[in-house]
């Protein structure tokens, strides 16, 4: 049927955004390809919180690995154990949902805030958050995003070297990958109530052909 079809489709899918999540998340955690940052605790608290580690990455490979093995299950037997395994299924891929949902949020709050980095501030380099700690008299930075003005980019952070670049890039890909994951995690939420509800059978054409 076609409930045990989607489950191989959505389970190897949210396998590979799994994978790319955690990927996404460490890399943030080494600017510039230096751990010494790390180290030192100059990495800024939501790459920190790793959101892309437990959020997009273990809880929704757990997820993704039962759905996938559910969906081969079906594909070459006639017994599925519909309900239980579909149950379960939807169990998971809810803390898949919420996972993926808390790695959104917490990227989002980490794009918007910017990279904790080295700056000048009235005269003298401080670690911090330049564009979220800026002084009310310098309006002309407040007024600008930095999101939207690639200038402020090399010329506020000293350290780490691209940092700003990093930051962005790495923080945008985990928004995009918890955004289809909470979209592939929502589709196989309504799959596995079709397989409470209908039943899954694997293709009996298919079945027939087996010896």
């Amino acid at each position: 049927m076609c409930v045990g079809k989607c489950s191989r489709i959505l389970g190897p899918c949210l396998i590979a955004l799994g994978t790319l999540s955690i990927a996404a998340n460490v890399l943030l955690l080494f600017p510039s390809w230096r751990w010494s940052y790390l180290q030192e605790g100059h990495i800024s608290k939501q790459a920190m919180q790793v959101p892309g580690v437990w959020g997009g990455g273990i809880i929704v490979l757990l997820a993704a690995a039962q759905i996938t093995a559910v969906g081969w299950h079906c594909d070459r037997s006639s017994n599925c154990g519909t309900c239980q395994n579909m149950f379960l299924s939807i169990i998971l891929s809810g803390m898949a949902l919420l996972g993926s949902s808390a790695c959104f949020i917490l990227s989002g709050v980490g794009l918007t805030d910017g990279p904790l980095c080295l700056y000048n501030q009235t005269g003298a380099q401080q670690w911090g958050y330049p564009f979220v700690n800026v002084k009310p008299e310098d309006s002309y930075t407040r007024t600008r995003n930095y999101l939207y003005d690639q200038s402020l980019w090399t010329s506020i952070c000293i350290e780490p070297p691209n940092v700003v670049t990093w930051h962005v890039v790495f923080f945008s890909v985990l928004l995009v990958i918890s955004v289809v994951e909470m979209v592939l995690a929502s589709l196989q939420i309504i799959n596995g109530f079709f397989g409470c509800l209908c039943g899954l059978r694997a293709d009996p054409g298919r079945n027939r052909n087996k010896p």
